[in-house]
């Protein structure tokens, strides 16, 4: 082409419109109604004759002669003739199918919500009250604003109708729950639960206004006025209109479900318990109209009928009776019907008790009519016997649950032995292990033997035995036992018995309960690393059996762990063996693992010692502040670690390094020897933390042999004098003397006498472990020493009594002027005897005068320290100490002194007394025994309040002193101690108090303190003060283990002192009460298990039986002279009844169980309460001795052995009940029994499960058995009141699901069993009954709450109709509404067939009345909508509630009236007959024949009655679309109808263009969809944008066909779907349908 030439015109092509649809969906055959010409149309050729003549087509088909019949009679005689027709006729009814229209969408729109001013919604909601103005004008949109209460008000007040109301209170709770639905955890009835609230609580404010007169109050000046709101008029008028119009609107609630029944009956219920009398008038009246609701439920009605009883019980004895007849008689008749109907709801022990007889009285006199008819009182009669009948059933049921009718209990006697447990404790630091005969001298493992060892290693473990030693004793006795028969068996030539020892600790680690409690771990294994240490338990023996026998979960990877994974794990090896530590690696941790828990927690061990002790390693102590006694703390994971790794990081590394370091400081250096010290004693004390004794002591014996100085020795001294039974049991005094005599001779080869050392070294060798020779010189040297300090002189020198230069030292400062006084002193007077004496007795008087000289505290204290280092001094220059000097002095003329001093001196002489003691210049022993016991005793015998008020500074002073002496573990208090070093000194001190001698006179004077508490002259809080201290020294582990050393001193004192006529009787229980103190541990009480050793507690237990004969001697001998007495005689049975319980609870065969009977005589209401306690503990321990591995036989047992008690503990109660207070249970036996018997049904309930596969054996029958005890005992627990924790409620609503499983499975089956089903069905009644609800609660009273919960149609179809009938009172469910009774959802499965799913939920609130299109208006959804394409109208899914869910389809079909009716005159109608569309007419097939083949096509009247054309209605509408070809009628048919027309499978291939496509029958929507839609077109229509975003007034102006034929104009902004579209999927939105049109549209430009 030549450059500037323009391009020819292309050619113009004619195209169909983008909205126009396509004939067919695969087929190239065009578009509907668009034929545009081509060149090859016959029409475009040009000939002459067409010119002249006109075009003229041929004829194809001759009407007047042809006839197809003979064509067709020859196809009909073939073969496959009728197949063919078949397969026709199946394809034309599969696509007629197809091209039938499905149910559009729900176009179901909710008014929307507005907001309106103030004026508006009243102008609105006049409306609403203006019965002329459909509700229809109003359903475009409601206000929004007033919500609940103010919402009622507004209708009340507007007076609006009752149905109007509703209307509009349904579309406002549609609108507030519309956005929630698309939320999977929606409830369609929340907010039915929501509004019932709403409607209560607005009943309950109208009710809260009816309030009573309070009663007139004595003050006669205040004048008391009451207005109720009845009592007006004005006031009562307002209050009835608006109550009934609440009624009203309740009503129609309460039918339709708007108000959710099950939460309205509860709040009725809940309303008849806590009304007023004057409220119950209109509750009553409310219950009778809603009464048939409750009845189907015993939820409902038990509690119903007792809150009846109870209002009726009060107005009958209310002064108000005689104005209240009519509630009187509503509430006969209320409670008469319901018992009449569902008698089951008074299957209550509590209302039989409470009210029987009121309800027995009440429903006999209700049958009582004067004047009947012989019918009517016949029938009266029949039903009187009825409910007396049924009134009788009901009261034997409830008389069986509460245990009435039992026979008596057998007695029986109780017997025991202590001297085993005696021995053991006996154990001291004096004591010889090797005279100890706890194994007999047979060497041979005998029954005997096997039995005492597993009782020795559970003495040695168990926390109801006290001492650290009891270990390293149960270690040596076997030891040296062990030693004993080796060599026998070497004489013998016999075998070793280790095998058997291995086998027996084995057997003990593998069987016993004990040693199975991890809070007994480190216990157990603090044993066994004694007993590996020693040999005679093998560590590497125990990992081989342990694998040989396949011991499963001993690695830390296996989910479920065996118990001997954590011995493995705790038990330390002694050795470095390395194959053994490898073994024992790969047992617990595998092969792989590089770094176990073990050495990580090492490394953290090293580094907390590190810190506590850096100059340990070379590095600087950083001293900021004194250490106080508790910065062990410091050190968790050492405190916490297993004893493997605590005792390897110090065996294997601690030590060495300590020894090494010990080496590494030899200089005799103040400095080293303060660094030594420092380290060994947080050594020390750390280690006795963690009970690491053994190390302990190779420490001291090692820093024994580097002591350079005083200090050091001391230290070290004190260290093994604190812990001597340690030693003993360990059979290491040998040792310790040894070592101490070889200090001794070398300070005494440098020229130094010690007296401690000497003092020490003479009470550890006791006669036993030194050479003679080598005692012989001790005691000579201690002579020596004694002359030295103390040389004999037969004239001393005499001491003056007042010394005045002791009074100048408070004012000295020099910080050498103790001692150089105390040295001054000691030159003058050396050869005095009493010169100690003067100078103690000297300072004391200046003691006093530092008050008056000095008034502040810390410079009191400071000249305090000087004097207390005077003293120090002093102390050192005594042969025998200063302890002698003072403890006369107190003794003596220092009782008077003692009384004059003030309290701010005793502050200073407290201070002096603590730091001599810390620094053991005095004896803690000492200033008990002469100072504080005197004082107790002087203040138990005060008679006087003068006496009182002299002694009340003393007795403050001294117990602050005791306190500090006994009980306080802190530093840094302004008193000695001052750091942890001295503390060290002061426990050393300490520690000697509970040992023999002392602690028995401790034990004398203990009782003391219990006469101060009950003297009342003393001042409370001194009496408060010697309260705590008792209580607080009864928690000190050793005094108890002082106490079970010696329990005959015990005895001995409290017997003594009871038997005393100077102790009143009303002393007897406070003494009793603290020697029960004194013998039981106050953290061990509680009913449990008695084999579980770690947690026993009971007296009766075999570790407490010395204990506990002490208690019983003295009880009953408190028993029987308080019973003689009536102001005693409840003191003395609580004794009684404390000690039975603790027997009973430890009884574990019917002879010991004999010894409970025998005391159960004449006992009141207190002590009947702890037998029961006592009996009770006593079935928990039963239930948890039974045998997992044979359950049936277990449960057997169980029911032999608890039956017994049970019966017991019944006739106990049995007295009790008549007056209906039975005895109280303490809250942790009702805990433990209520847990344990929970657990016992669950596991019945199971194993009755699986008995039942076999139902022919006897274990059916045996487990039966089992269950009934199980219900029995429960009914027994329940009848006592206490309190529900909420662990308790927890198991309660696990009871009641299993109790629910057993009545099932007893109720039917091949377990039925007419015993067991009314017993269990009972008892679950009593439990929910008692299980606690509070109705004045805060939140929603809930009386369903533990019912069980299953359809009816779940139970077995063999099981009795009357069992299912009861089962239906329990469930908890009200009547379901009548809308959607015996509904629900059903879908079809692959093969067509309907399988039902869940029933269906009511809908109130979203199944809004459809109120029909606004009068005047267009339908919803517009003027397309009026009818199809052929002038049948089209299905509206407009309502509320979709078709879908009804599964509603088209047929395609319609009915279309006779000949002669009005088909005449409709000729649309007419033509559609032509247009062989499938429909039902009155006329024959011959005639439909001939009228389909004769009439003329071309004839198309126009009936008067036809409407208007689509141009006639709108200009701008869219070009008709034809049908069939020349029909000029159905074109302008066409051209009115808004979707295409659906023809016939017979019509030509344009008019069956002309039909929607795509059009198949959509499947059913799920029952979970939802019930509106988005959209209401149909896959067909074409999508208008500007409809789409019409709002929910559904009115449907906006025109397509007008969008259509604007698209030209408004191309740009409206998107034209081209042709039809598949039909959308129900779950796609809105959105992406609009997407996927807008997409195609624009390509279609392209």
């Amino acid at each position: 082409m030549v450059k500037g030439d323009k391009e020819p015109a292309p050619l113009y092509e004619l195209r169909p419109p983008e909205w126009l649809p396509r004939t067919h969906v695969s087929g190239d055959v065009g578009y509907m109604g668009f034929f545009p010409p081509h060149p090859s149309d016959i029409e475009e050729k040009l000939s002459s004759k067409s010119v002249t003549e006109g075009l003229v087509l041929p004829v194809l088909v001759n009407a007047e002669h042809y006839s197809h019949q003979h064509e067709i009679r020859k196809r009909l005689m073939h073969e496959d003739a009728l197949a063919a027709l078949e397969d026709v006729m199946n394809q034309i009814f599969a696509r007629k199918a197809e091209s039938v229209p499905t149910i559009p969408p729900s176009s179901f729109r909710l008014p929307s919500r507005v907001t309106l001013n103030d004026a508006k919604r009243q102008a609105w909601f006049a409306d609403l009250a203006n019965p002329e103005i459909p509700l229809s004008k109003l359903g475009k949109n409601v206000p929004h604003g007033a919500k609940g209460h103010d919402l009622l008000d507004l209708l009340h007040t507007n007076d609006v109708a009752i149905p109007r109301a509703v209307w509009f209170l349904r579309v406002f709770g549609a609108n507030e729950t519309a956005g929630l639905r698309n939320r999977p955890s929606y409830n369609p009835t929340q907010y039915s639960v929501e509004w019932a609230n709403v409607m209560t609580s607005y009943m309950k404010k109208q009710l809260a206004e009816i309030a009573l007169p309070s009663a007139p109050r004595l003050v006669a000046s205040i004048k008391q006025t009451f207005k109720g709101v009845l009592s007006d008029t004005e006031m009562r008028n307002k209050w009835i209109s608006r109550f009934t119009y609440c009624l009203s609107l309740l009503r129609t609630f309460y039918a339709e479900g708007l108000v959710d029944n099950r939460t309205f009956l509860a709040w009725l219920v809940q309303q008849m318990g806590i009304c007023n009398l004057a409220q119950a008038g209109f509750v009553v009246r409310l219950a009778d109209e809603y009464l048939d609701g409750m009845l189907v439920s015993r939820a409902l009605t038990r509690p119903f009928i007792e809150a009846c009883l109870a209002k009726f019980v009060e107005i009958e004895g209310s002064p108000a009776k005689e104005f209240l007849p009519n509630t009187s008689n509503m509430l006969r008749n209320l409670i008469t019907r319901a018992f009449v109907t569902l008698p089951e709801a008074c299957i209550s022990p509590r209302i039989h008790v409470q009210y029987g007889a009121v309800l027995e009285e009440l429903l006999l006199d209700n049958f009582v009519v004067e004047g009947a008819d012989n019918a009517l009182q016949q029938n009266l009669q029949v039903l009187h016997q009825t409910v007396v009948d049924t009134l009788a059933d009901v009261q034997k049921r409830n008389e069986a649950m509460l245990f009435q009718h039992l026979p008596p209990r057998v007695l029986g006697s109780l017997s025991s032995a202590l001297s085993d447990i005696k021995l053991l404790n006996s154990i001291s630091g004096k004591t010889d292990m090797t005279t100890v005969s706890l194994f007999d001298d047979s060497s041979e493992i005998s029954p005997s033997f096997s039995r005492k060892l597993d009782f020795l290693l559970t003495w040695s473990v168990t926390p109801l035995q006290y001492g650290d030693h009891r270990p390293y004793a149960a270690a040596c006795l076997l030891l040296i036992w062990r030693n004993k028969a080796e060599e026998r068996a070497i004489r013998r030539d016999a075998p070793s018995p280790d095998g058997q020892i291995q086998d027996l600790l084995f057997d003990w680690l593998d069987n016993s309960d004990v040693a199975g409690d991890p809070g007994n771990l480190p216990a157990v294994a603090l044993l066994f690393a004694q007993l590996v240490k020693h040999g005679l338990f093998s560590y590497g023996l125990y990992m081989q059996r342990l694998i040989a026998r396949g011991e499963t979960g001993l690695s830390f990877s296996d989910a479920q762990g065996s118990r001997h994974r954590q011995f493995l794990r705790w038990i330390p090896l002694h050795s470095s063996d390395t194959s053994l530590i490898s073994q024992r690696k790969i047992i617990l941790y595998g092969f792989r693992v590089r770094e176990t828990p073990e050495d990580a927690n090492e490394r953290e061990i090293r580094k907390e010692i590190r810190a506590v002790m850096p100059e340990l390693f070379g590095g600087t102590p950083q001293i900021t502040e004194p250490l106080t006694t508790m910065f062990w703390k410091s050190c968790g994971t050492l405190l916490s670690a297993p004893r493997y790794e605590q005792l390897k990081t110090i065996k294997q590394w601690f030590l060495p390094l300590y020894k090494r370091f010990l080496i590494s400081h030899t200089e005799p250096s103040f400095e080293i020897e303060g660094l030594i010290l420092r380290v060994f004693t947080l050594s020390t004390i750390i280690m006795a933390r963690v009970r690491s004794y053994g190390s302990i002591l190779d420490m001291s014996l090692c820093t024994l042999e580097h002591a350079n100085s005083s200090s050091l020795l001391t230290a070290v001294i004190e260290t093994i004098r604190q812990h001597i039974e340690v030693w003993a049991c360990m059979d290491r005094m040998q040792d310790v003397a040894s070592a101490l005599w070889a200090v001794h001779q070398t300070w005494r080869a440098r020229g130094s006498q010690n007296r401690v050392l000497l003092k020490l070294l003479a009470e550890v060798d006791n006669d036993r472990y030194l050479e003679p020779a080598a005692r012989e010189q001790m005691l000579s040297d201690i002579s020596a020493f004694s002359h030295a300090l103390f040389p004999s002189n037969e004239t001393p020198d005499a001491v003056p009594s007042v010394l005045p230069e002791i009074l100048v030292l408070a004012t000295d400062p020099n910080p050498e002027a103790p001692s150089l006084l105390a040295n001054s002193l000691w030159y003058k007077y050396m050869t005095s005897p009493d010169w100690a004496w003067k100078v103690w007795d000297n300072t004391v008087a200046s003691l006093r005068q530092v008050p008056l000289m000095m008034e502040d505290v810390p410079g009191r204290r400071a000249c305090a320290l000087r004097y207390a280092t005077f003293l120090l001094h002093v102390d050192q220059h005594l042969p025998r100490g200063f302890d002698e000097q003072i403890r006369s002095w107190f003794l003596g003329s220092g009782k008077n002194e003692v009384t004059a001093l003030t309290p701010d001196a005793w502050d200073v002489v407290t201070f002096v007394l603590l730091y001599l003691i810390c620094y053991g210049a005095l004896t803690t022993t000492t200033i008990l025994e002469s100072l504080l016991y005197p004082v107790w005793q002087a203040g138990a015998n005060v008679t006087s309040e003068e006496q009182a008020q002299s002694l009340e500074t003393l007795l403050t002073s001294v117990n602050t002193l005791f306190e500090h002496l006994l009980l306080r573990d802190e530093c840094g208090t302004g008193l000695p101690p001052v750091d942890v070093f001295e503390a060290q000194g002061l426990q050393t001190r300490r520690r000697d108090v509970f040992r023999e001698p002392h602690f028995s006179t401790l034990v004398t004077n203990f009782p003391a303190l219990v006469l101060i508490e009950q003297n009342r002259y003393l001042p409370e809080p001194l009496r408060v003060a010697s309260m705590t201290l008792r209580r607080t020294i009864c928690r000190v582990n050793v005094f108890r283990q002082g106490i079970y050393r010696d329990l005959d001193a015990v005895r001995l004192t409290f017997e003594k002192l009871l038997e005393s006529q100077n102790v009143p009787d009303e002393l007897h229980e406070p003494l009793v009460s603290a020697l029960r103190l004194m013998l039981n541990d106050p953290g061990q009480d509680g009913p449990v298990n008695a084999a579980e050793w770690s947690s026993a507690s009971s007296l009766l237990s075999p570790w407490k039986l010395a204990a506990t004969s002490i208690e019983i001697r003295l009880t009953i001998k408190q028993l029987g002279e308080g019973m003689a007495r009536e102001s005693t005689r409840l003191a003395a049975c609580a004794s009684l009844d404390k000690l039975t319980t603790a027997v009973f609870y430890h009884c574990k065969s019917p002879e010991e169980a004999d010894f409970v009977a025998e005391m159960i005589t004449d006992v009141d209401r207190t002590v009947a309460g702890k037998f029961v306690n006592a009996g009770l503990r006593r079935i928990v321990d039963i239930f948890r001795e039974t045998d997992s591995a044979n359950k049936i036989e277990s449960m057997t047992r169980l029911v032999s052995c608890a039956g017994e008690i049970l019966r017991l503990l019944a006739n106990i109660v049995a007295p009790f009940r008549k007056d209906a207070s039975l005895p109280q249970l303490d809250q942790t036996v009702q805990d433990h029994l209520f847990a344990v018997l929970c657990a016992k049904i669950a596991e019945m309930t199971d194993l009755m499960m699986s008995l039942l596969q076999r139902p022919w054996n006897e274990d059916v029958s045996r487990g039966t058995q089992a269950v009934i005890f199980l219900a029995r005992l429960l009914q027994f627990y329940l009848g006592f009141q206490g309190t529900w924790s909420q662990q308790a409620r927890d198991l309660g609503e696990e009871l009641c699901a299993n109790l629910t499983r057993l009545a099932l499975i007893h109720g039917a089956g091949e377990g039925l069993n007419l015993l067991a089903f009314p017993l269990i069905m009972d008892t679950l009644c009593y439990t929910l009954d008692e299980i606690p609800t509070d109705m004045k609660a805060t939140v929603p009273y809930d009386p369903f709450r533990n019912y069980p919960e299953f359809n009816l149609s779940d139970l077995p179809s063999d099981m009795p109709p009357e069992y299912k009938a009861r089962l239906r009172t329990m469930l908890p469910y009200v009547a379901l509404n009548p809308v959607v009774e015996d509904l629900v959802y059903a879908t079809r499965d692959a093969s067509g067939t309907i399988v039902h799913a869940v029933p269906v939920q009511n809908r109130p609130w979203e199944w809004t009345e459809y109120l029909g299109d606004v009068p005047g208006a267009e339908p919803r959804g517009g003027a397309d909508e009026r009818a199809g394409d052929d002038g049948r109208p089209t299905v509206r899914n407009s309502a509320s509630l979709s078709l879908e869910l009804f599964e509603a389809r088209l047929t395609g079909d319609r009915v279309i009236p006779a000949e002669g009716t009005a088909l005449k005159d409709d000729l649309m109608a007419e033509e559609n007959l032509r247009a062989l569309q499938d429909d039902l007419y009155a006329e024959g097939a011959f005639r439909r024949d001939w009228r389909e083949t004769r009439v003329s096509l071309n004839d198309a009247p126009t009936a008067p009655t036809a409407r208007p054309s689509r141009s006639a209605e709108q200009e701008d509408s869219g070009p008709p679309l034809p049908g069939f070809g020349g029909h000029a009628a159905a074109a302008a048919a066409a051209d009115a109808r808004t979707s295409s027309r659906r023809p016939s499978p017979a019509s030509s291939v344009r008019s069956a263009a002309s039909g929607q496509l795509g059009s198949a029958t959509s499947l059913r929507q799920s029952p979970a969809h939802p019930l509106s839609r988005l959209s209401v077109s149909t896959a067909g229509d074409v999508i208008d944008v500007d409809a789409l975003e019409a709002g929910t007034s559904g009115s449907g102006s906006t025109n397509k066909r007008k969008a259509m034929g604007g698209i030209a104009e408004e191309d740009d902004d409206v998107q034209i779907v081209d042709g039809p579209m598949p039909a959308p999927s129900r779950a796609s939105k809105r959105t992406k349908a609009k997407t996927a049109g807008k997409t195609t549209a624009k390509g279609k430009k392209k």
